[in-house]
């Protein structure tokens, strides 16, 4: 069985040790992070194994960097000279925003696999996105088994790296943009009378029922909307006040916006 390392585990990198524990089992999960509690309290939650990041290094097969970018060089600092010690085979799984496969392999100081992942927040509840692109060092087989580890957290799809920063704008940065919508929606129930958890309840299943029965017909969305706005009717005066505030055009400015900062993420 293979084992699954993972250096930091917040909230991203413990929904997907989460996912893991499910495909390998806990027995199998190795855990490191700077926060001591944080990591003895997950680790009695899910009876992971607590280890050092050298441990971790120099055993597991794939090594998830579960740390922010800004701080990423200095995780390999520490951890490059413990990865020219390896005889045997592993992948190292980076979540990093902005940061290249070619910038991982520089950091690690050896030619060696990369797994490049962009996962969102709905991985925590097995509903997530998990965008991937994997260097050449990457065998057919390493790809599949990662695969395979992950495939508890949600939906994966491979996309090519001079991709992957504008997908994740949408599929990483979209759930809180959803989320404020949600809660946009939920208020303007509230104000026209209705309590707060229905309010809440509506908003919620609408936006999870829509979003399924786009996937399910492929239907374009505006054809989708369309069927909703009867002639003269409720839906077609509040699509106009969304029209009005320029809901679209935020909508894309937020991707925009988004997929800037990670540009300037991966510089640093």
């Amino acid at each position: 069985m293979k084992k699954i390392g993972f250096l930091g585990c917040g909230n991203m990198g413990g929904a997907l040790a989460k996912a893991a524990i499910k495909s390998v089992g806990a027995e199998n999960i190795f855990v490191f992070d700077v926060d001591s509690k944080k990591i003895r309290d997950f680790a009695d939650e899910t009876d992971v194994n607590i280890a050092d990041a050298e441990y971790i290094v120099l055993n597991c097969d794939y090594i998830f960097l579960g740390v922010k970018p800004q701080i990423l060089g200095a995780l390999f600092e520490k951890i490059a000279p413990v990865i020219d010690e390896r005889t045997t085979d592993f992948t190292l799984v980076s979540m990093a925003a902005g940061v290249s496969t070619e910038s991982i392999v520089e950091m690690a100081g050896v030619d060696c696999p990369v797994i490049r992942i962009m996962p969102n927040m709905p991985v925590s509840v097995g509903a997530g996105m998990i965008l991937y692109t994997a260097n050449e060092f990457v065998s057919k087989e390493e790809v599949e088994d990662f695969c395979e580890v992950m495939k508890y957290a949600g939906v994966l799809d491979e996309i090519p790296e001079d991709k992957i920063d504008a997908a994740s704008c949408v599929s990483g940065c979209g759930p809180a943009f959803v989320f404020m919508f949600c809660e946009a929606l939920a208020d303007g129930a509230v104000e026209c009378g209705l309590p707060r958890d229905k309010a809440m309840l509506y908003a919620a299943q609408t936006l999870a029922g829509s979003a399924q029965m786009l996937m399910e017909t492929g239907e374009h969305p505006g054809k989708l909307k369309d069927a909703v706005c009867s002639p003269a009717g409720s839906t077609i005066e509040g699509v106009k006040a969304l029209e009005e505030g320029a809901f679209r055009a935020n909508a894309m400015n937020a991707v925009k916006s988004a997929y800037k900062r990670t540009l300037e993420l991966g510089k640093k």
